[in-house]
Formats: structure tokens, C-alpha cells, sequence
């Protein structure tokens, strides 16, 4: 959630109590329980909202980590692409040679595991 969405996501429950205050003053509550009521809504809504946040944190649902797994497989994607047009510029010799330093990287990282 972004701060623009925080100041109109505060601006919208503003809004919210002023519309729920009066519609309880319309439906007959006095001035005080109206208040009470329209105040109780809008602590209930905070505490609800409060606990999603929780719930985005436990499950890792969070913007920061949203952000960060979208950059991550968009530069996954770039390299790959990258990778993938160097070997295709590669000659046969090359690639075979690759292939061959690749191969005696992999049985030596055997050995030592």
C-alpha cells in the first residue's frame, strides 16, 4: 500500500464516520449514542484493518516483498534472454569448449561435495 493510498484510504473512513454518524441520527439515535455508534464502526473497521496488515506480514504477502519477487523474476527474465542470445552468437568450437569446462566444473564440485 502505497502512502497516496494510506492518507485516501484515512480520508475515505473520515468520510465514513461523518456518513454513518448521520445515518444513525437518522434512524433515531440521539446525538450521543449516534457518536458512539459512528465511533464503534469506525474502531472496528481500524481493527479489522489492523489485522489484515498482520496477515500480510505472516503469509509475506507485504508490497516491499511483492516488489521485490516482480524485479527478481523480471531480471531473471532479462538475463536468461541475454545468456541465451550470447550462446547463440557462440561458434560450435566455442560452445563445445563451454560445454567441456562446464562438464569438469560439475564432476570437480562432485568430488568435493
Amino acid at each position: 500500500m502505497t502512502k497516496a493510498n494510506v492518507v485516501q484510504l484515512g480520508l475515505l473512513l473520515f468520510l465514513l464516520g461523518g456518513v454513518a454518524y448521520g445515518g444513525f441520527v437518522f434512524y433515531g439515535l440521539d446525538l450521543t449514542k449516534a457518536g458512539i455508534a459512528s465511533e464503534s464502526v469506525l474502531v472496528l473497521l481500524l481493527i479489522i484493518w489492523i489485522l489484515s496488515y498482520f496477515l500480510r506480514v505472516l503469509t509475506g504477502k507485504m508490497t516491499f516483498m511483492e516488489q521485490r519477487k516482480r524485479y527478481r523474476k523480471e531480471y531473471q527474465q532479462i538475463t536468461d534472454r541475454e545468456l541465451e542470445a550470447r550462446f547463440d552468437s557462440m561458434s560450435n568450437e566455442d560452445k563445445i569448449r563451454l560445454f567441456k569446462e562446464l562438464e569438469k566444473d560439475n564432476n570437480k564440485n562432485k568430488e568435493t561435495n
